[in-house]
Formats: structure tokens, sequence, C-alpha cells
């Protein structure tokens, strides 16, 4: 069973590995992927970033997601956070993480899981940089080609 949350509120990643391990015997590998705020986009430094999303189609796309995820690659379980907000470089973003039988499925399915999540939940983040100036994040073609891998196979 996934666990969904979005939340302005930092996440304790061990507490949450653990959680999600808590009693089990039957986890053979844990995947984790957590990502950070930069310090630098390109040649600017980074103030600050604010991430934004639409409250209840954030929460479904990335149940949606989770599911699909749980499906694929057997998993015995997972856990999705996203954070929003305006967050400082080296604060934590996002967090994955996924059980399963076996590692190479827990670490294909954390692949798979922050790919899309990348690509096709509904955040939409703005850089405040150290010159005062802002930008709002365009999507990435290295993100897109990512998630692309998947999209042969589901």
């Amino acid at each position: 069973m996934a666990t969904v949350r979005v939340q302005q509120a930092d996440f304790d990643i061990g507490a949450e590995v653990a959680a999600l391990a808590a009693g089990r015997t039957d986890i053979g590998g844990l995947g984790c992927f957590v990502g950070t705020v930069r310090a630098h986009s390109g040649e600017r430094a980074i103030a600050a970033m604010t991430l934004e999303h639409y409250p209840g189609m954030t929460e479904r796309a990335m149940a949606r997601i989770a599911a699909a995820a749980e499906q694929r690659f057997s998993l015995l379980g997972c856990t999705l956070i996203h954070r929003v907000g305006r967050l400082s470089p080296g604060e934590n973003i996002v967090l994955v993480v996924a059980a399963a039988a076996h590692r190479q499925a827990a670490l294909e399915a954390t692949a798979f899981l922050i790919d899309w999540l990348k690509t096709r939940a509904p955040f939409w983040k703005k850089e405040e940089f150290a010159d005062g100036g802002t930008a709002w994040v365009a999507a990435r073609e290295a993100d897109a080609d990512a998630a692309a891998r998947w999209s042969d196979e589901t």
C-alpha cells in the first residue's frame, strides 16, 4: 500500500523508511531517492525555490503513479512525499522509497517513480535568484527522455 503526501513540513528520511519496513520480513530491498534544492541553476545562485501544486489533483496523480509502480514492479509498498512552499538550498524537496522482495525491483521502481513524478505530477517551481531575479522552472527534455524509457513498457 502506498503512502502519498504533499506537505510543507520537512520529512525524516529514516523515520519514513522505518515506517514502510516496520514489522515486515518479506522485504528484500528498499530503493530510496531524496531530492534537494540546489544552490545554483546554471551560472546563477539560487536564494530559494517556491513549489506550488494543485491540491487534490496532485495527490491523485501521485497515487496513480504509485499504484502503477506497485503493480509494475510487484512492490510491497512505497512512499512518495513531495514538499511545497518556499524552500532554501539544501532543503529536502521529494522522497521516494520503494520496497520489494528483491533489490532490482526496488531500485527500478524508485527510478520509475521519480522519473514519472518529474514529468506527470502537477507541481510548479519558481526559482528566486541571489541577484533578485526570479524564473519559473521549465520542463526539461532530459526529464522527458528519462520518463520515456518507461513508456514503451506501460
